[in-house]
């Protein structure tokens, strides 16, 4: 069986694919129309956040079974198209979730402290320490949209990190957190309405995009923080600058966005009560390890069936 690598993954993963007697081929970000060319011949296809496996592509492919995504969204993939052929879609769901997690905390504690803000005045050659007042994260009510893998994990750090009072969002309630963390299960509306900082954790779909706009925006607090590690189409960019810039949220700390990369001059850029990362949720060594060898071994899974 051949194995097409088109991102880089961990050694580990290649490895493992290798010793079950895969013969692997690397070929790193290809355009569309060189991915196109090139997986012909192939079984099984693995990337991560790129490149993207288009209907052009999937309708190349001869011989693909399975495209392996070393993450969690299929964002990249046309998934459709994929299901119309019977190829089969694996990913790694539970890679990255610690990373992410650990991430929001570390946003949390960025905007709250003025972290970035104060690097960059300290580096003009300012001791801004007046203009750096934050707040702390002990004892505020976090409000997680989406309850899943990370926002869970999120909320057990707020919990028991920071004494933080646990409100949360989800399509359904969920037991475990209500006991094991005091949560509260509330409508959207009222946890925008009584949440210190809102941290967002829920899959982009129609449903979800924009779920944060203008109107859900002016429900926060004056003094509230967004945190959005998720995808950045759940929040209209548009209104959270509008937010952002008239004061009608105290600050956000973002790592991810509706166009990526982010335009050099775009308006998120100006502000200096946000804080922003280039989409690095799953950017540790630990979460690439977790999920090269999470698809790895589905993928030798998948073929012994």
């Amino acid at each position: 069986m051949k194995i097409l690598v088109a991102s880089r993954i961990h050694e580990k993963a290649i490895q493992l694919l290798k010793e079950n007697g895969f013969e692997v081929t690397i070929v790193e970000e290809p355009h569309e129309d060189e991915l196109a060319r090139i997986i012909k011949g192939f079984d099984g296809l693995i990337v991560r956040s790129k490149p993207l496996v288009t209907k052009k592509v999937i309708e190349s492919a001869d011989r693909l079974k399975v495209i392996a995504r070393a993450g969690v969204g299929l964002d990249n993939i046309d998934v459709k198209a994929a299901e119309q052929r019977g190829i089969a879609l694996i990913n790694a769901p539970e890679s990255s979730t610690q990373s992410v997690a650990e991430l929001a905390i570390g946003l949390m504690l960025a905007v709250a402290r003025k972290i970035a803000f104060s690097d960059r005045r300290m580096r003009e050659g300012y001791w801004a320490k007046k203009e750096a007042m934050g707040v702390e994260l002990s004892g505020k009510t976090l409000g997680v949209i989406g309850a899943g893998r990370i926002g869970s994990a999120v909320a057990r750090i707020a919990k028991y990190g920071f004494n933080m009072h646990i409100l949360y969002y989800d399509v359904a309630c969920r037991d475990d957190l209500n006991k094991e963390l005091g949560a509260e299960c509330v409508s959207i509306e009222e946890l925008l309405k009584r949440s210190d900082i809102v941290t967002i954790h829920v899959p982009l779909l129609p449903e979800t995009r924009h779920m944060i706009n203008e109107e859900k925006l002016r429900l926060m607090k004056k003094t509230a923080i967004l945190i959005n590690t998720s995808r950045g189409a759940v929040v209209d960019t548009a209104a959270l600058v509008k937010a952002l810039s008239e004061g009608w949220i105290a600050g956000a700390g973002l790592d991810v966005f509706e166009e990526e990369p982010l335009p050099k001059d775009h308006p998120l850029t100006k502000l200096d009560n946000v804080v922003l990362t280039p989409h690095i949720g799953a950017s540790t060594k630990e979460a690439q390890e977790k999920a090269g060898v999470e698809v790895a071994r589905k993928i030798v899974e998948f073929f012994k069936k």
